[in-house]
């Protein structure tokens, strides 16, 4: 096909040429080399580049020509062509004239031309056919040139040549070539067929037919000889899987003949440990009857073969009596092995003599004395089988009827008959019956059987305790009582070991992830442990993978005990199975990464919001919140397997010998990685896997989630602490930094891992918000802080933090920065780090700067719940002190809060009189920011503080309140009506003597309640409730007295609390009163006031 379309693309080319269709073939010459067929225009290339044809000085000037002068030479081409068109008619006149001469000759050559018709060879009618061309046949025809140029237009067209086509269109404009005359001509792909018929009235035609005939031959002899060779090739294939299934089935029969050998030589065994015990029995029977009748004989070894031929034998010595013995007596005893046994293998028989001769010689036993042995001893084995039947059949009777702490007493009966009964099923029945022998066996009764099945397993052998003790705990497994679960799970641990290879990973795993998946805490703690120990019996690691499901889903697992278990005993023992293989660790530590993300990202956002800083962070449930927190306690406790696994693969191994591993990542280690162009992924799996992995995690925990934060800080610490501080320095602290916002400098490191830390960095706003919320703590506690850092660093860095914040940005407050709050509060929360701290607030409060200044009150008031009394006295109070004498009132009422918060954690009396003193020089100020700040800090403080600061407070509020406030705003007086609204609802909750609330309490709820304007509705209703349950119901009293607007009203003469004998109060609160108003029961009283302790926070809320 590909070379018929060249012939006929040959065939246009030629055409075209001919006609001088110039335009029409140097378009097609470009269509040409624009479809990659350069090969093919070859010939246009050739007419084109002929210099003769076109000059290069005239294509070099059509180059350059323009428009204007295309537009001259069209005009000289128009004159030129009347000249030519005059010349033209001269021309044809010639032609005309020529034509006549033509015709005339044309006469005479026809003659010529039939006498030498039939050329006498082939290659005379080749030669002229060669030759043979359009011009041979004479000028063409209108009719015939409109037939070519529509044939060699529609092959243009159908070969894709459209701006070819386009330009033949109008290069032939002489001829209409949209309308085809319907003619023999006209058919479809004409040019193709014009071409086919002219090859075919050619030789060279003829011989490519016949050369294709005679390929096609050959490719049918061909077809044939290879489908011959496939129909052999099938049968040969049919042959071989009958061979492979006829050696499929003989393997499968050598596999259950192997099966039964395998159980009759366990029956054979059996028999032979139970001749073994008779023949002991028998031996020693026979001498104590010897010794007690006196003859002591000499024992002599002889072998006898089965034909009763004397072998060789080895002269044993003579056991001689003390006593003189006189007379000699023969004895002998039969080997371990049956009759039966004995004459099927052909084995030799012991025969052993004892004699007392002097002359010591080894003499053959008589054969009356083999027979008479043997018929004794068939008797024997008669009664040893008699007494094991009688044994097995008793003992599921007796265990009934036996107390349930003195069963455990019957194990070696039950044992001895599992052992030796000969019949398959009554052992089943006593195995069930050693399994069910408590019905809820402790921890003690089951270590017991537990050792009787371990005794007898080592007895049996491993054909025997598959199939006979294994059975037991696979129908054990689904019992009620959890006690037998884990009866199942500690045989599987125990009895692992003998049972053959292949049992461990198959049969007993699965039992083990039966009970993994069981409800029972206890069972699923029972599966981990066993897990442990049938670990090591595997004999190689192609479970890996299903062992590390089941060790995540013991891990993961919601009862505490089972994580306790799989960490402290699983966790090692896999460890230890997959040490050789650290690929394997590697896949386990990428598992845990992957779990550890997975269980957080899959947690709702906090807030909807794209574009919040809250939408990064997660809501997590307690689920997420337990597996998070045990993942990363497992990860903790994989580290020293990296390390391990990072030493062993070091690229340096002549550098560091084994005994500096202590100190194995030093710095020098560390530049000779960084400089080499080495590879060393166990060492590049922290940096570049495991801190980004934290890092993100790290970014979706709220501030909330104070415990994985402290998990994730002890993490750091633990791996900083097995790396080293070389380590720390110039990997850990790098990361954390640039993850923190800061700068860190990456010039030692390599230049792969330099700029993984370089990305690190946040690069936005809210990135960089992100990172102070939930890097700038780990950073902090977990890399600053870690034992190792350099002296100095952490309070360096913490002194920069607050001053540079403060400084720029104002003091610290809890609105304005509380993710820098949150993360010194954070530091705080490890116990060795406060002497640093505290060092550096001491610092902050002798800056002369105020805003460094408040926030050193801020920040003492974040390290307050977290010291001891020791060191709040000696350090805290005395910089609060000195705070609060400040003469700058910010700095002064800043550390009132700080105060506040001692006063809530500490209850000592000295330390309660030094905030006392130090509120009272507050108050003194009577500053109303101060006064309320007090008083917010001491209500806050009510529930947690002693009774001396809790009257002190109540006393500042009757004070307080009935002061006058005449001159202050409205907005002024309802803050501090607010404030004292929740310091009395505060006291109310708590314990008030009777005095306090006669002269205190009740008189600060009126002085309250008459600043009408001032008082919310809410606080309004709950003072007035207060004050009916404080003076016992009598409101009807209070409200009358409610009007008098003065303090004397109240108490003196005829007022509501005036003396009991004056009489106003006669009737409402005489003691001898027939009728008193019933008081209210003092414990719902409590509670009510300890529910409405928390109306303050409601109301804050509200405004």
């Amino acid at each position: 096909m590909e070379s018929e379309k060249a012939s006929t693309r040959n065939v246009v080319i030629d055409f075209l040429l001919q006609e001088h269709y110039h335009l029409t073939a140097f378009e097609l010459y470009h269509e040409l080399l624009e479809d990659g067929q350069g090969a093919a225009a070859t010939k246009l290339h050739s007419f084109f580049s002929d210099s003769d044809t076109f000059p290069s000085e005239q294509m070099r000037a059509l180059q350059g020509i323009d428009a204007q002068l295309l537009a001259d030479e069209k005009e000289a081409a128009i004159e030129r062509a009347a000249v030519t068109e005059y010349e033209l008619r001269l021309a044809r006149e010639d032609i005309k004239s020529l034509q006549e001469k033509l015709e005339r000759n044309s006469e005479i050559s026809a003659v010529a031309s039939v006498e030498s018709v039939a050329p006498t060879t082939e290659e005379e009618v080749a030669a002229p056919s060669k030759k043979r061309s359009c011009r041979d046949l004479g000028p063409l025809g209108d009719g015939d040139r409109t037939d070519l140029n529509c044939a060699v237009k529609e092959y243009l067209v159908a070969a894709g040549y459209k701006l070819t086509a386009m330009t033949f269109y109008e290069e032939v404009g002489d001829q209409d070539m949209n309308h085809w005359r319907n003619q023999a001509a006209h058919v479809p792909d004409a040019l193709r067929r014009y071409y086919l018929s002219f090859l075919a009235s050619t030789v060279d035609a003829a011989e490519e037919r016949s050369l294709l005939l005679s390929e096609n031959e050959s490719l049918l002899k061909d077809k044939e000889a290879l489908g011959e060779e496939v129909s052999s090739l099938t049968k040969s294939l049919e042959s071989i899987r009958k061979e492979a299934k006829e050696k499929d089935r003989q393997i499968r029969q050598l596999r259950e003949s192997l099966e039964m050998t395998q159980k009759e030589l366990n029956v054979n065994r059996a028999e032979m440990t139970s001749l073994k015990l008779e023949l002991e029995s028998m031996i020693s029977g026979r001498n104590h009857e010897r010794s007690q009748s006196g003859d002591i004989p000499a024992l002599e070894e002889r072998q006898i073969d089965v034909n009763g031929k004397a072998a060789d034998s080895v002269p044993r010595e003579d056991v001689v009596n003390e006593s003189p013995v006189t007379q000699s007596g023969p004895i002998s005893s039969t080997t371990d092995m049956s009759k039966e046994t004995m004459s099927s293998s052909g084995t030799l028989t012991n025969v052993y003599t004892e004699s007392n001769g002097e002359d010591g010689y080894k003499s053959m036993l008589t054969s009356d004395e083999l027979s008479s042995h043997e018929t004794r001893r068939d008797s024997v084995d008669e009664k040893h089988e008699t007494t094991v039947q009688v044994l097995a059949d008793t003992l599921p009777k007796i265990v009934p009827y036996v107390l349930i702490n003195h069963r455990e007493e019957l194990l070696p009966l039950i044992m001895c008959a599992i052992e030796r009964h000969p019949e398959h099923t009554v052992r089943d029945s006593l195995t069930h019956t050693l399994f069910n022998l408590i019905k809820r066996p402790d921890e003690q009764q089951r270590r017991v059987i537990m050792d009787a099945c371990v005794s007898l397993a080592r007895n049996v052998g491993d054909i025997r305790s598959e199939t006979e003790l294994l059975p037991q705990c696979w129908e054990q497994i689904n019992h009620k009582y959890e006690e037998r679960r884990i009866l199942v799970a500690q045989s599987c641990g125990e009895l692992g070991q003998f049972v053959r290879a292949e049992t461990r990973p198959s049969l007993i795993l699965s039992i083990i992830q039966q009970l993994i998946e069981d409800e029972a805490t206890v069972v699923r703690e029972a599966a981990a442990q066993n897990l442990a120990l049938l670990l090591p019996l595997f004999p190689d690691l192609d479970k890996f993978f299903k062992v590390e499901e089941l060790v995540f889903q013991l891990v993961c697992d919601p009862a505490g005990i089972v994580v306790e278990a799989s960490l402290e005993q699983l966790i090692p023992a896999v460890v230890r199975w997959a040490k050789s293989e650290k690929q394997l660790i590697h896949h386990l530590l990428s598992a845990l990464i992957s779990r550890l993300l997975g269980s957080v990202q899959r947690c709702p956002p906090l807030s909807g919001v794209q574009d919040s800083l809250e939408f990064q962070l997660r809501i997590l449930g307690e689920r997420e919140r337990w597996v998070s927190d045990v993942l990363l306690r497992l990860l903790t406790q994989l580290l020293p397997e990296v390390r391990r696994v990072a030493i062993e693969s070091c690229p340096f191994p002549d550098i560091f010998p084994e005994e500096e591993e202590e100190a194995f990542f030093s710095d020098e280690l560390l530049g000779l990685y960084a400089r080499a162009n080495l590879q060393w992924p166990d060492f590049d799996w922290l940096p570049e896997d495991c801190f980004p992995a934290l890092l993100h995690l790290a970014c979706m925990l709220p501030p909330r989630e104070e415990g994985l934060r402290s998990r994730l800080a002890k993490l750091l610490l633990t791996a900083s602490n097995l790396f080293g501080g070389a380590y720390l320095m110039s990997i850990v602290l790098p990361i954390f930094l640039m993850a923190a916002g800061d700068y860190a400098d990456t010039s030692h490191l390599s230049s792969r891992l330099a700029n993984r830390i370089k990305g690190f960095k946040p690069l936005t706003p809210r990135a960089e918000q992100l990172a102070r919320t939930c890097v700038l703590p780990l950073l902090l506690a977990g890399v600053y802080g870690a034992p190792n850092m350099k002296e100095g660093y952490l309070a360096e860095y913490l002194k920069n933090l607050v001053l540079q914040s403060s400084v720029k940005q104002g003091a610290w407050t809890p609105v304005h920065t509380p993710e820098l709050i949150d993360a010194v509060r954070f530091l705080c929360t490890f116990n060795q780090q406060h002497t640093v701290i505290v060092g550096v607030l001491w610092e902050l409060v002798v800056n002369p700067n105020a805003n460094v200044k408040s926030t050193a009150a801020v920040l003492f008031k974040a390290l307050v719940p977290y010291v001891d009394l020791k060191l709040a006295q000696q350090q805290v109070l005395p910089a609060l002190v000195t705070l609060g004498s400040d003469p700058n009132l910010d700095v002064k009422y800043s550390s009132i809060e700080a105060f506040g918060t001692v006063a809530q954690h500490f209850k000592d009396e000295a330390v309660v009189d030094k905030i006392r003193v130090q509120m009272d020089a507050f108050l003194d100020d009577g500053d109303h920011e101060g006064t309320v700040a007090v008083m917010r800090a001491l209500a806050a403080a009510v529930p947690h503080t002693t009774p001396s600061l809790r009257d002190y407070l109540l006393q500042k509020l009757a004070m307080l309140s009935g002061a006058t406030t005449q001159g202050t705003t409205l907005i002024r007086r309802r803050e501090k009506v607010d404030v004292f609204c929740e310091a009395i609802r505060a006291l109310d909750a708590t314990e008030i003597s009777a005095g306090n609330v006669k002269d205190l309490l009740l008189p600060t709820i009126q002085n309250l309640l008459k600043d009408t304007d001032a008082l919310d509705p809410a606080h309004k209703e709950a003072l007035e409730v207060m004050q009916r349950e404080r003076s016992g119901g009598r409101l009807e009293s209070i409200s009358k007295h409610l009007k008098k607007t003065s303090m004397g009203g109240l108490f003196g003469e005829g007022g509501y609390l005036s003396a009991p004998g004056s009489p106003s109060s006669a009737t409402a609160s005489a003691p001898d009163s027939p009728q008193p108003a019933p008081s209210p029961q003092p414990e719902e009283g409590r509670l009510k006031r300890m529910m409405r302790a928390n109306f303050g926070e409601m109301i804050r809320g509200k405004s």
